[in-house]
């Protein structure tokens, strides 16, 4: 949150949006078309609770990509990289066998604190959460590029960074000088 919404009364914060609104909003989406998920079975699978505003990002938009640039990886995806159970667990145990040297200096879920990755670019970013803290509403984004040692760290929630991304130049990942207007694009979700 920045410091100026948060000197704002509580009451008044609370009238605003929230980032997963804002996103709708700035895609043109509807906010109809909803997907079901059981999270209490994909969080038993994944072994920890997520971010409130990333399972209802999921629930509103289903997989697919932010102006073909952001993939948001979700539980039931079309195909086995974006769906965020499968993925996890393929990269658990790629660190369990082979060490997580590729992304240093952090460890993978379900390692403590480890990286869990929510999303990726066709830019070869890959978008997680550290998962550092009980509190994953409270989980900082951290982004790499394809390159050791880049990684970009976004104390916000996922919608916030999602939201910003699309709409503020100055956002270390912005997509926003490319676009007048966003979109979202589903992947085979119903």
């Amino acid at each position: 949150m920045d410091p100026m919404e948060a000197a704002l009364p509580a009451a008044h914060r609370a009238e605003r949006n929230s980032f997963v609104d804002e996103v709708v909003a700035v895609t043109g989406w509807d906010r109809g078309r909803t997907h079901a998920v059981d999270w209490a079975a994909v969080e038993a699978r994944i072994g920890t609770a997520l971010p409130a505003d990333y399972k209802e990002l999921a629930e509103v938009f289903g997989h697919g990509a932010f102006d073909g640039y952001l993939e948001l990886h979700t539980p039931g995806a079309a195909f086995r990289s974006g769906d965020i159970v499968l993925h996890a667990a393929w990269l658990g145990e790629w660190a369990r066998t082979h060490g997580s040297r590729l992304w240093e200096p952090y460890g993978i879920h379900p390692a403590p604190g480890g990286l869990l990755q929510w999303g990726s670019s066709e830019q070869a970013h890959q978008f997680y959460w550290l998962t550092d803290g009980p509190d994953p509403d409270r989980w900082p984004v951290l982004v790499c590029e394809d390159a050791p040692d880049s990684w970009e760290r976004f104390d916000g929630t996922t919608a916030e960074f999602v939201h910003r991304l699309l709409t503020e130049p100055e956002h270390p990942f912005s997509i926003a000088c490319y676009f007048d207007s966003h979109w979202f694009e589903g992947y085979g979700t119903p």
